[in-house]
């Protein structure tokens, strides 16, 4: 079906992600870590699975070296890749254009579909087209939930990043924030933006913005470190990533700050620091499940023709917040690279 004909609504509407509820079922999950281009995943045991035909997905993301979030998603995409017969390549790059070209490889390897992240729409339009015109289904996944129906995706699975922003400002204001700074780690990241914006929106007190380098974790920690060196009324600051929290952390203890920290996402080492109380609260978006549900809505299209929210719906997968009050029961998947 060419869904560059089926009518889109103009409205985006929460959904739950419900579409693809088999995925909790699973026994287990095989490993892997991120940062290599074009690798194809290891197939991992699972319960129950596929009888199907083996099909190939390619799944593109925006992964930067280091940034451990990435690895969660592509866990969660081996799963459903495992269970469902599927040969899933993973590659990844920060830089846009080079994103596309991986899209283009994957196409050019007449992949049966193809997942991507939308962190710069823009860039990836062209290359979208390309899939399409061979037949090839595309899903977005993570960042692009504003812009997923315009370039002509199946199916979009993450949180909207404003409504995350939104109430981790709500947040702020309930633990008495005056003063925060919004930490952002890659420029012209359009979900990255979202985030500080939405924060602006709910938050009653002051938000500065601080751009850092985020591919040069020891820039990050300077950088923190000589804003809050700066200006000692900042309160809290917003990381919009675990390990940009763990590197805020000693910014705060550097510059003899009182601030606290909250941030965006999750991994093994910030549920412990949420328990030590060194940082605030995450706002979780759920990557495994972005993974998961990317991966498995391939399969599902193409063995029973279904859209995961109808197509015109994205399916969202966050925000939650995890804080004391919940980070003994997220711990236990986070230590094993599921949360």
């Amino acid at each position: 079906m060419d869904r560059s004909s089926h009518p889109r609504s103009r409205r985006l509407v929460p959904v739950v992600a419900l579409a693809a509820a088999t995925a909790l079922t699973l026994a287990g999950c095989s490993s892997g870590s991120g940062g290599k281009k074009a690798e194809e995943s290891a197939d991992g045991a699972s319960a129950g699975k596929a009888t199907t035909p083996r099909m190939t997905v390619a799944l593109v993301t925006h992964q930067a070296a280091g940034d451990t979030f990435w690895d969660i998603v592509r866990k969660g995409a081996e799963a459903a890749a495992a269970k469902d017969n599927i040969k899933l390549i993973y590659s990844n790059d920060p830089n846009a254009g080079n994103q596309a070209n991986l899209v283009q490889n994957a196409i050019d390897q007449k992949v049966d579909g193809i997942a991507i992240t939308l962190a710069k729409p823009d860039a990836m339009k062209d290359v979208v087209s390309k899939a399409k015109a061979a037949n090839i289904p595309v899903v977005g996944l993570n960042s692009g939930v504003s812009d997923w129906q315009k370039l002509g995706l199946m199916e979009f699975f993450g949180q909207d990043e404003t409504v995350a922003g939104e109430a981790l400002g709500k947040r702020l204001n309930e633990d008495g924030a005056k003063n925060a700074v919004c930490v952002i780690q890659e420029q012209g990241n359009i979900g990255l933006t979202q985030r500080c914006d939405g924060v602006e929106k709910t938050f009653s007190g002051k938000l500065q913005t601080l751009f850092v380098n985020g591919t040069d974790m020891p820039s990050v920690k300077s950088t923190i470190t000589a804003k809050l060196t700066q200006d000692k009324s900042i309160d809290h600051v917003v990381t919009l990533g675990a390990p940009f929290a763990m590197t805020a952390v000693q910014s705060v203890s550097e510059a003899g700050s009182k601030a606290k920290i909250a941030t965006f996402d999750l991994n093994k080492e910030l549920t412990g620091a949420i328990t030590a109380g060194t940082i605030e609260f995450a706002v979780d978006q759920q990557p495994y499940l972005q993974g998961y549900l990317a991966v498995d809505s391939l399969w599902l299209y193409k063995n029973n023709g279904n859209y995961s929210g109808g197509g015109e719906q994205p399916v969202l997968t966050g925000p939650a917040f995890v804080d004391k009050t919940n980070v003994e029961t997220i711990a236990k998947f986070a230590a094993k690279g599921t949360r």
